[in-house]
């Protein structure tokens, strides 16, 4: 329990103690290089997920970073197994990466700041025409040389297997045509989700599989495309636990 107290304090007062640079960062965008920019909001966020890693007692094992283009945005596409995913990501990702979000984060007012730095977009799913204009924004954001991150599980999956992938986000692969990269991640649920939100000490893996070239994929549909990648994700499982029955791949391909 102190650890859990130590934790989510950790996560609040840094938030707090780091607001000043915000105007930083406001400041860079303005005046300085993309690269000056990027560099400093990707080291900010990068030393928050480190912390709220060391603090959670986490040990982070890291595989495929080699996978990633050094010279060209992509759209990271992971599994979703617990809040520390998040962290997890932006600890090992080398460059400035935000995420597709849902649109209730825009009501905590320093993380929507720092989100908006890293280039975040917004998801409302209760409107349709909002993830519209929200998944097109997401696809310029690419073009214009910022990479995403998304969790086309819609939810953490909390230990359970890899779940079915809703589609309409591979949308912003497609409109955009960077690569994806499948992204593994296996026992972040353990740290927190598995314990009632307790923080609790453990052992993470992420690992980041080789880019998938949409102009390799032209003739796939998006339910096609989804599937692909998801099996690429499955296939990179280290962890028996997180991989999905037969059965259970029979039953979600049904209600596909």
């Amino acid at each position: 329990m102190i650890r859990t107290i130590i934790w989510f304090l950790y996560f609040a007062l840094y938030l707090i103690v780091v607001s000043p640079f915000l105007k930083k960062a406001d400041r860079l965008k303005k005046t300085a290089t993309k690269e000056e920019y990027d560099a400093y909001i990707h080291g900010m966020a990068k030393r928050w997920a480190n912390g709220l890693i060391r603090v959670g007692g986490g040990k982070v094992h890291v595989h495929g970073i080699e996978h990633i283009p050094k010279e060209e945005p992509v759209l990271f596409v992971s599994n979703h197994q617990g809040n520390f995913d998040i962290p997890v990501i932006l600890s090992n990702v080398p460059r400035k990466t935000g995420f597709i979000s849902k649109i209730e984060v825009m009501k905590l007012p320093l993380i929507r700041s720092w989100m908006t730095h890293l280039d975040c977009v917004f998801l409302d799913r209760k409107d349709s025409r909002q993830a519209v204009k929200s998944i097109s924004a997401g696809a310029e954001s690419l073009k214009n040389g910022h990479s995403l991150v998304i969790f086309p599980e819609g939810t953490r999956s909390k230990g359970r297997p890899v779940q079915e992938f809703k589609t309409g986000s591979f949308k912003l692969a497609t409109k955009s045509g960077v690569p994806i990269i499948p992204v593994t991640i296996e026992g972040t649920h353990a740290m927190m989700e598995s314990k009632n939100n307790r923080i609790t000490p453990g052992e993470v893996s992420i690992t980041f599989g080789e880019p998938l070239r949409i102009h390799q994929h032209e003739k796939m549909s998006m339910a096609e495309l989804a599937d692909a990648t998801r099996q690429r994700i499955i296939a990179q499982l280290r962890n028996e636990a997180y991989r999905p029955s037969e059965t259970e791949e029979r039953e979600q391909a049904g209600e596909a």
